[in-house]
């Protein structure tokens, strides 16, 4: 899976010491809401984190493709680690329940021991769906 940051500078320069994909907002005024480039880029990467400072300005810059992808990206702030942050967003699953009111999902296999799947139970989020 793969992450792009877009950054300010500092975060640009954690992420190119990470070795992890990033953009700077000069990068991103260069696509000039081109709706071919930014549907590239939505393509090329699986999720985008976005500095404070410039989340606010990326419907702006790209227009509603990455939205429109489902890629809008999340929030980096300067107090968080980028690479916890990155490995949450691998880790995070997004579900979209239409008309059923059910869902089942799968928290292992035959192969792992109790505490692996305990701690795969735990990490399951069901507080976002009503009971």
């Amino acid at each position: 899976m793969s992450v792009c940051v877009l950054g300010d500078q500092q975060h640009c320069d954690e992420a190119n010491a990470n070795s992890v994909p990033c953009m700077d907002a000069e990068a991103l005024k260069k696509m000039n809401k081109n709706k071919k480039l930014v549907k590239k880029l939505a393509k090329k990467y699986d999720a985008f984190l976005a500095s404070e400072s410039l989340i606010k300005q990326i419907p702006r810059l790209l227009g509603p493709g990455l939205n429109k992808a489902g890629k809008f990206p999340l929030l980096l702030t300067h107090q968080e680690s980028m690479t916890q942050k990155i490995d949450e967003v691998k880790a995070t699953i997004k579900f979209q329940m239409k008309k059923v009111l059910c869902l089942c999902v799968a928290v292992g296999h035959v192969g792992m021991n109790p505490e692996e799947l305990a701690s795969n139970v735990m990490c399951l989020s069901i507080s976002s769906f009503p009971c």
